[in-house]
């Protein structure tokens, strides 16, 4: 694995990778190191795209001077079961996303409810999670002109990345699909349903 540390402040550290996978295998080895109490004492951990940021580090440079020699095993299976989300696949997009796949619009909701997915990490609003688990292939760009407005509850997919709109706003992704099952709720505990790790699956109504 290969990795770039990077100072921010005096008590954080950004750590660089060279891709999702590896940013999330590193997530989850500092999540296991923390709840062993080989970690040191840190405030946040908290992962991204390509990058883990850890924040509240009494010592900074010396984690950064012993990370190169950790081994970070393979990204773990999660024992827990998947939070399921039931979704009606009736996004405005689906059709041009079949024609991306070169599929139907009915092969586009099996192959996607057919993935078992990850929230790899989350941002864009809360209870926003970017989650993988459809092969590469099946990458798709950004719309080339956002909408102003897509309602809670979209499906969407970006890149690798497929996601779920948690309330209404502006957004650029292929919209494929809608669900009425709430990912926000700041009155539950805890108020986000998606947190990074977590797996996802996404089941067609009516099966």
């Amino acid at each position: 694995m290969t990795m770039r540390t990077l100072p921010v402040g005096d008590r954080a550290l950004l750590i660089e990778l060279a891709d999702g996978e590896e940013a999330e295998a590193l997530h989850a080895e500092l999540l296991r190191r923390r709840a062993t109490g080989a970690l040191p004492a840190v405030g946040e951990i908290v992962p991204a795209a390509r990058t883990v940021l850890l924040d509240g580090l009494a010592d900074p440079a010396r984690l950064a001077r012993e990370l190169p020699g950790w081994e970070i095993p393979p990204l773990p299976a999660r024992a827990e079961e998947a939070v399921e989300v039931p979704v009606r696949y009736d996004g405005p997009d689906l059709a041009a996303v079949a024609a991306l796949w070169q599929v139907t619009e009915d092969d586009v909701a099996e192959i996607h409810s057919a993935a078992e997915f990850r929230v790899a990490f989350c941002g864009f609003a809360p209870g926003f999670g970017y989650l993988t688990g459809l092969p590469q292939r099946y990458a798709v760009p950004r719309r080339d002109t956002p909408r102003a407005s897509v309602p809670a509850g979209s499906l969407g997919l970006a890149g690798p990345y497929s996601g779920v709109y948690p309330r209404s706003s502006p957004g650029g992704w292929q919209l494929i699909g809608t669900t009425e099952l709430e990912l926000w709720d700041p009155a539950r505990v805890p108020a986000a349903l998606f947190a990074p790790g977590v797996r996802v699956r996404f089941v067609r109504e009516g099966e």
